[in-house]
């Protein structure tokens, strides 16, 4: 009789969590219905050209065509999820899915429909917080809701500024919170989904894997082989769906040639600020001094940053920098992370590596976009939970990414 009691106070609890989710994502909702005529960057083009690409193109030209400057540069998941969208927005207006004529168009139709569109697939979002925060107590869950849900960083970096981050961001939560419950499978299943749309993800592969590898693939030697296989059977499965109908075209070579452009440069156009900067201002700093002593040194002069592929300017003084020093860089960065997974893969920890391993991503990564910062940020608001400490690290990691936007869209305005 108790226990029927129990269960009902629990289904309760359940929904009354369901319906204060649901007033946090309505009012995030409206004030993104109220900024829906604000600023705008170029990847609203970008996205709008992706409409018209998948829809107006055969599968096997979208990672080769180069009508617009803004070509198709994320993984095959996400080009489903354009051609999608793109049924609907030629029902909304054709000319959005124009490739030719509809270039650079920004009619209320294009507006309205895209920044839309980024509000319903918000729906992932919110159910991978609620999925992530449903065990904690109801003051924690409502600040978690609060500094998700309501992130100043998420609206203006990613929503204004234009992109699906928190829609892929709801992947990566709701991948942690099966991880949590210790049912590494589905959080297997929906990280590999994750990469498919948006590869960029893939800095935490490492963390994942080693702390599946021990923390699923356990339990000796036949048990772990047979664990280790269906894992590996479920994401072969989604890059397989993903990536499979381009490797039969031919077309893999192209996909993976958009997905890495290692011409754009060391620093994105929208820079992020990291290591990298105070690498850049230092050789401009020794060159400009150098050159002032009578050293035969030329001062650099072209910008070290970019968003379309092209050669990037060289160093004066100091060694160059590749992507594979990034990539050496940021594994090295997040080796104690996975040394800790190899040695305590606890359930508990996972998001506190993940957000670890995102922000070494972020600091030492190549041609780092701002708007990454949410990778670690929004995970980090979970972690900021456990401890002051915590809260410290989350303050101090957020109020950074949150100034630099702020302060560019008051500019704007």
């Amino acid at each position: 009789m108790e226990s029927k009691h129990n269960e009902k106070d629990l289904k309760r609890n359940s929904f009354t969590a369901v319906e204060e989710l649901a007033w946090f994502a309505g009012v995030a909702t409206c004030v993104k219905l109220l900024l829906i005529p604000s600023y705008r960057s170029t990847d609203f083009e970008v996205h709008r050209n992706w409409l018209a690409l998948t829809f107006s193109r055969p599968l096997a030209q979208w990672y080769s065509d180069e009508t617009s400057p803004w070509t198709l540069d994320y993984p095959p998941l996400f080009a489903y999820f354009e051609r999608f969208l793109s049924v609907f927005a030629n029902l909304v207006d054709p000319k959005i899915v124009d490739l030719h004529d509809g270039m650079n168009y920004s009619a209320d139709s294009v507006v309205y429909f895209q920044r839309i569109s980024v509000i319903v697939s918000d729906l992932c979002l919110f159910y991978g917080v609620y999925r992530l925060t449903r065990s904690l107590d109801s003051i924690k869950r409502r600040l978690v809701w609060v500094l998700i849900i309501w992130s100043p960083a998420l609206i203006i970096v990613d929503h204004m500024h234009f992109q699906y981050n928190g829609f892929l961001l709801g992947f990566l939560l709701i991948s942690l919170s099966f991880l949590e419950e210790g049912r590494d499978l589905l959080g297997g299943f929906f990280f590999a989904v994750l990469l498919c749309f948006k590869h960029l993800f893939a800095v935490a592969a490492p963390v994942y894997f080693v702390y599946l590898l021990r923390h699923y693939c356990r339990g000796g030697l036949v048990r772990g082989f047979v664990r280790l296989l269906a894992m590996g059977s479920v994401v072969g499965f989604v890059f397989m769906v993903s990536f499979g109908p381009f490797l039969y075209h031919g077309q893999i070579h192209q996909v993976l040639g958009r997905m890495f452009p290692f011409g754009r440069g060391l620093c994105h156009a929208y820079w992020a600020p990291n290591f990298w900067v105070f690498y850049i201002i230092l050789d401009k700093v020794l060159a400009f001094w150098l050159a002032e002593l009578g050293f035969k040194i030329q001062a650099p002069t072209a910008s070290f940053t970019g968003g379309l592929v092209g050669d990037s300017s060289p160093f004066s003084v100091l060694p160059q920098v590749t992507p594979l020093v990034t990539f050496v860089l940021v594994l090295i960065t997040i080796s104690p992370c996975l040394v800790k997974a190899w040695k305590k893969p606890q359930p508990g920890m996972i998001t506190r590596c993940v957000a670890y391993a995102y922000t070494c991503g972020f600091l030492f990564g190549w041609h780092v976009h701002e708007k990454a910062s949410l990778h670690f940020v929004v995970p980090l608001a979970i972690v900021a939970m456990h401890s002051l400490e915590d809260v410290r690290h989350y303050f101090l990691l957020s109020i950074g990414t949150s100034s630099k936007p702020t302060l560019s869209l008051s500019l704007s305005l």
